[in-house]
């Protein structure tokens, strides 16, 4: 959505805000907060929504919650990045938020370990929530940080692949069967590819980590990985895959043309969230993306018949096909809010009642958060949504691991994979054991 940056850029970048407060903020692991929930009150909202369909769907769940709970006003403010976010949650004040939302679920991490949302078991005991009960394995992970749970998940998203079933068909393809493997995506994409010149007709998909969602955390959730050992240090030159996912990624680079000329096709391509987006053009016939883009195909009237389907997978895993990356919306409670009983209703109710999951998931074209949610039958979505559906309750579907420092260890990782693609790395093995390196060293300093 265009109010909702995911790609790995825009979520790093907002790492140097959270590390701004992060020694200021060492919130409080109990409530302390003595206002009476069932007592007449006004709260504030923080959300990153600002498209008027995604502000109007935050509208309709607020109301839904009102209606609930008549003694509580919610006072919304949508638009706000988690910059505007880490400057309030450090100053505090009558003038902050009591209950705010991130899309950045590679910040949990550094919001849990240095306080910067409250705690909320204190809350949860309360309440006697079953956790296990409520939310997927996945969503569970990436809303705590070492045992310390300051947030919950607000809708998720699910990650697969986007086809043009016309391109297929005059590529002599079958459209009904998209490649379950890498070996097989790269026959498929250069049967797709048309090359004109120094450029393209059409690409069949566009590999280069710049490309709109081609980052490498998307990448690796398709093949078995660690991050990091019991120790907690990094496991990336350890672990094989992580050299598997780079190496078949600069071999699909080269096989569609190499990484200069990708790239200066790249620099043609429309907005990510406009209708302009390479995948509605035609320029590319196969896009990794989340399920959001279902809505942004309908609404770019696409002329073109779309498919669904997930990831390929690493050639020795295809009994593991279907899974894909997860994210999502977090929400937590302001650590220094005076109305935190009051935030904390508003929290459960948008995170846990199926019913306002389910209304705001069909508001927002979003994968919902909670296990009841997911197999409700009131959902509706376009019947291709039931591919993101699966993704989210399959088993071996994974998201980034939480570090105390957010999201910078993919930061690191990142830029040997950038640097790798490009050729300025020719000796794999040992930047990935100079990058483990680089991230343990990094992590040892947060802490």
């Amino acid at each position: 959505m265009p109010a909702r940056p995911r790609r790995a850029a825009v979520a790093l970048a907002a790492t140097a805000s959270i590390a701004l407060f992060a020694s200021a903020c060492t919130g409080s692991t109990e409530n302390k907060s003595a206002d009476d929930p069932n007592a007449k009150t006004t709260i504030t909202f923080w959300h990153g929504w600002a498209a008027p369909a995604e502000v109007k769907a935050i509208e309709n769940n607020i109301d839904r919650f009102e209606k609930a709970h008549p003694n509580i006003t919610v006072k919304v403010v949508g638009g706000i990045n988690d910059d505007k976010l880490g400057q309030a949650l450090r100053a505090g004040g009558s003038n902050g938020p009591d209950v705010v939302s991130s899309f950045t679920t590679s910040n949990v991490g550094k919001f849990c370990a240095s306080g910067a949302l409250a705690d909320l078991k204190p809350f949860i005991e309360k309440d006697k929530l079953d956790l296990d009960k409520l939310f997927p394995k996945v969503l569970q992970e990436y809303t705590q940080f070492e045992g310390k749970r300051c947030s919950l998940p607000l809708l998720s998203d699910a990650y697969g692949l986007y086809y043009n079933k016309d391109a297929f068909k005059k590529a002599g393809l079958d459209p009904e069967a998209p490649p379950k493997t890498w070996s097989q995506f790269t026959e498929v994409a250069k049967k797709l590819t048309k090359p004109k010149g120094d450029s393209y007709e059409q690409l069949g998909f566009m590999p280069n980590y710049l490309g709109y969602e081609t980052v490498v955390e998307h990448y690796m959730s398709q093949w078995d990985h660690t991050y990091f050992d019991k120790d907690g240090k990094s496991n990336i030159a350890k672990d094989p895959a992580f050299a598997e996912m780079m190496t078949y990624q600069k071999s699909l680079v080269d096989t569609l043309g190499g990484f200069q000329k990708l790239d200066k096709y790249r620099t043609t391509f429309g907005d990510e969230w406009g209708a302009k987006h390479p995948f509605h053009t035609g320029q590319v016939a196969m896009q990794l993306d989340g399920e959001w883009r279902l809505n942004f195909v309908k609404n770019a009237k696409v002329k073109f018949d779309v498919g669904v389907a997930p990831m390929p997978v690493a050639d020795d895993e295809l009994a593991e096909y279907g899974k894909g990356y997860l994210s999502g919306t977090i929400m937590g409670i302001a650590p220094q809010s005076k109305k935190q009983n009051a935030a904390w209703e508003l929290v459960k109710f948008m995170t846990t009642d199926t019913d306002a999951v389910v209304g705001f998931a069909n508001d927002i074209g979003n994968v919902p958060s909670t296990l009841e949610a997911l197999k409700s039958p009131n959902l509706k979505l376009d019947d291709r949504f039931k591919v993101f559906l699966d993704i989210a309750r399959h088993p071996e579907s994974s998201t980034m691991t939480g570090a105390v420092n957010g999201p910078s260890y993919q930061e690191t990782l990142s830029d040997l994979a950038h640097k790798y693609e490009k050729g300025q790395v020719t000796d794999l093995k040992k930047g990935l054991a100079d990058t483990a390196a680089q991230i343990d060293r990094d992590i040892a300093a947060a802490k």
